[in-house]
């Protein structure tokens, strides 16, 4: 008999047509005569009996009644299934898309605690893909490229050699979660700029007490302002972006809180918020700013100069 209450856990992929297969060998019954209790060819049996054909609500019911068991039973077995046999396909697509994590900074990402710390084996790769993965957001290596590769053409550099897509991602992924956490208003740029003024009063003050006072200003303008560790193959230490319409984002790097320029960068990127289209991304450098022969870049620097000049501030 077919056990009502079995919890079907297997570590091999087995399709519920063994328990079918095993319920007509006990009964001595063919294939055909069970096709006839069933209502079904015994085509359609076959490939029950081969994990070829699902078993649906009917199909359940139907077992139910001919065989036993409960059509819960049926169809949870079923779906564990089709679980078990999707994870043996991701495991075989894992394993062919390790060649991906030669683009992202795995070693670094593992420092930061956004993946697990481990050898990059063969044996651990398709495990770090997975992590990777999840860790963007995206299900494919190739929705990771549209979106966040894709994103290249709207980056605005202060240096073209920035050219490691990888780490310029990875390090914008770690601000946009950040961000996620993170409800504000909708942007307004007039409460903005006040904002940004009124900042300027915080900057005889240490970090520990101008971080928290910025960033409620900021979020209370619809800017999330965000500090997220740096990444050294980024070679970004500020970006200015909208999320969405409605919602920038200013992500520097944890370091800059100490820089003794951080004033002047903090202003630079909101002068991109305030002055420019949304649909670029404003990747900046420490020691590139004013070496930068952008126009966007000389006006994001003239706003911050003049801001930050004795009348301003």
């Amino acid at each position: 008999m077919i056990e009502t209450t079995q919890t079907f856990t297997p570590d091999w992929v087995s399709p519920p047509g063994d328990t079918i297969a095993d319920a007509l060998e006990e009964r001595d019954w063919t294939q055909a005569q069970l096709a006839e209790r069933l209502g079904y060819t015994t085509k359609h049996i076959s490939l029950l009996i081969n994990g070829k054909a699902p078993i649906n609500e009917e199909t359940a019911l139907k077992l139910e009644r001919v065989l036993g068991s409960t059509a819960a039973f049926w169809l949870r077995y079923e779906a564990q299934y089709r679980a078990a046999l999707a994870r043996k396909e991701e495991e075989n697509r894992l394993k062919e898309w390790i060649s991906w994590l030669d683009r992202l900074p795995v070693k670094e990402l593992m420092n930061l605690g956004v993946i697990p710390k481990c050898h990059l084996s063969a044996k651990n790769k398709p495990a770090l893909v997975k992590k990777l993965l999840q860790f963007f957001g995206v299900a494919e290596p190739e929705d990771w490229q549209k979106y966040y590769a894709g994103m290249e053409i709207a980056f605005r550099r202060t240096r073209f050699e920035q050219s490691d897509v990888g780490a310029i991602t990875a390090w914008l992924r770690l601000g946009e979660i950040e961000a996620e956490k993170l409800d504000c208003p909708k942007y307004s740029k007039s409460k903005f700029e006040k904002v940004v003024r009124s900042i300027c009063t915080l900057t005889v003050l240490p970090p520990e007490e101008f971080e928290p006072q910025m960033q409620q200003l900021c979020r209370d303008a619809g800017v999330v302002l965000v500090f997220v560790p740096s990444i050294q193959r980024s070679h970004i230490s500020g970006v200015a972006r909208w999320l969405n319409p409605h919602k920038a984002l200013i992500q520097l790097s944890v370091d800059s809180k100490t820089h003794n320029r951080f004033w002047f960068h903090f202003f630079h990127e909101a002068a991109h918020i305030l002055l420019h289209d949304k649909e670029n991304i404003f990747l900046d450098e420490w020691d590139a700013l004013e070496s930068s022969e952008s126009e966007l870049e000389q006006q994001a620097n003239q706003w911050a100069r003049k801001l930050l000049l004795p009348s301003e501030c």
